[in-house]
């Protein structure tokens, strides 16, 4: 069972031009990330447009990736949706098709109270007992929210590893689970009580820095890894605001993969692309214009 920890990079997912998921632009992304120091991939999770994702083309995304950095990172596939039906039958292809684990997100819309989360959460790790389960407590797009106390129980279920916390309001340890970052921002302070790293967007652009942050962070130096992270947090800001579509724009300013969306996310606007233009130079990733 591989390791869910360190950096974990929620990548993108490229479009060609006729709107089909781009396999080969995916393994040369998934390739560059890990060289720029990403310990594991999440492949169709929020960054990666799940919601208009096809299950074919989640799974034929998986295997893209899994063959290409075989070895060098593991892949954690997102396979959580509102209807438990289909997040069992997706979790157990992920499993099949090789995934290292799998990011459930809390069920958005229907609004189930903890009977049904738990429930739900059950099924969804009986369907495949062998892969590892890491919850996704995103409150702020699903409406529910997994609270510290509850997230702890829910450890009970044998598969359920890890969660990424993704409100920083609840934001620390929990008892019988490993704490992910959910948000770029909160990437030190989850490393600094002995979190297990994060599932973060800026490292698609800024893959290298932010594994430099963890390093120093194992190392202990904390000085060294907040340092760091005030030199990223312009690029932070820019990814968060209507995430994937800046991060998008970001890679296209790179060269590493086109910026198209699949609606109803659009491209980058004039003004988005200079906000990220701007975070980046400032990063020093990207040369500064003019």
């Amino acid at each position: 069972m591989a390791a869910i920890r360190g950096v974990i990079t929620a990548m993108v997912t490229p479009f060609d031009e006729a709107g089909r998921v781009d396999e080969d632009g995916a393994r040369r992304l998934a390739s560059h990330l890990v060289e720029q120091g990403s310990h594991g991939l999440v492949v169709a999770g929020t960054t990666g447009e799940s919601p208009t994702l096809s299950d074919e083309e989640v799974l034929g995304l998986l295997q893209a990736v899994r063959e290409q950095v075989a070895g060098d990172a593991f892949v954690v596939c997102g396979t959580g949706t509102n209807d438990t039906r289909h997040t069992r039958e997706l979790t157990k292809a992920a499993a099949a098709a090789g995934a290292d684990a799998a990011l459930v997100v809390t069920p958005y819309y229907n609004k189930p109270n903890k009977a049904g989360l738990r429930a739900h959460f059950e099924a969804v790790a009986e369907s495949a007992p062998e892969l590892p389960i890491v919850l996704y407590n995103i409150p702020s797009r699903v409406v529910v929210n997994l609270e510290p106390s509850f997230l702890s129980e829910l450890s009970s279920i044998d598969s359920v590893v890890a969660v990424k916390q993704a409100n920083d309001e609840e934001l620390g340890p929990i008892e019988g689970l490993e704490v992910l970052a959910g948000n770029d921002g909160v990437f030190v302070d989850t490393l600094e009580f002995g979190g297990a790293g994060g599932i973060l967007v800026a490292a698609n652009l800024v893959g290298q820095r932010m594994r430099e942050i963890w390093d120093a962070a194992q190392e202990g130096d904390l000085v060294r890894a907040r340092e760091i992270d005030a030199e990223l947090r312009d690029v932070y800001a820019a990814m968060s605001v209507h995430n994937p579509i800046p991060v998008k724009a970001g890679l296209e300013m790179l060269g590493l993969v086109h910026g198209r969306m699949r609606l109803p996310l659009v491209p980058a606007d004039e003004e988005q692309r200079a906000s990220v233009r701007m975070a980046l130079e400032s990063a020093g990733v990207l040369a500064t214009a003019g």
